[in-house]
């Protein structure tokens, strides 16, 4: 991304797989966690919660059949905008994605549905009324 060429599913589903790794482990321990993830497609989020269950082939972890692999996932979908978005990005200094990028996340970006857990919250509420809806949600 830091040379401006977008991430595909092949760059993106090892790197998935290991994120879905660590969740299973912190909550297998008992820790409460949270992700900051795009996880744009639903497939995405799916390897999220399955790993290599809901994968595509390519994503293999040998070993670990007799695991329970599933993790209990509520998506924050924050949504906004290209134009807000693209105005918050070209203010940011130092970020490893350009802002020439964005579009290709918004081409690729399937929103969640019905019945995946989430909640869609807009970019345009301030960060203390995101906070508030997000622990709503989790009560």
């Amino acid at each position: 991304m830091g040379k401006g060429i977008p991430l595909n599913d092949q760059d993106r589903i090892p790197w998935l797989c290991n994120l879905h790794d660590i969740l299973l482990r912190d909550v297998t321990s008992g820790q409460h966690v949270i992700l900051a993830c795009s996880a744009l497609k639903k497939v995405y989020r799916d390897i999220l919660i399955r790993g290599k269950n809901g994968a595509p082939p390519k994503c293999d972890e040998p070993g670990k059949e007799g695991k329970p692999t599933e993790v209990q996932l509520l998506v924050v979908y924050l949504s906004g905008s290209f134009e807000v978005i693209s105005g918050r990005l070209l203010k940011r200094k130092g970020h490893f994605m350009p802002p020439e990028l964005l579009q290709s996340q918004f081409d690729i970006l399937e929103p969640p549905s019905a019945p995946e857990n989430f909640i869609q919250i807009s970019v345009d509420k301030s960060l203390p009324e995101m906070i508030a809806i997000i622990m709503e949600a989790l009560k």
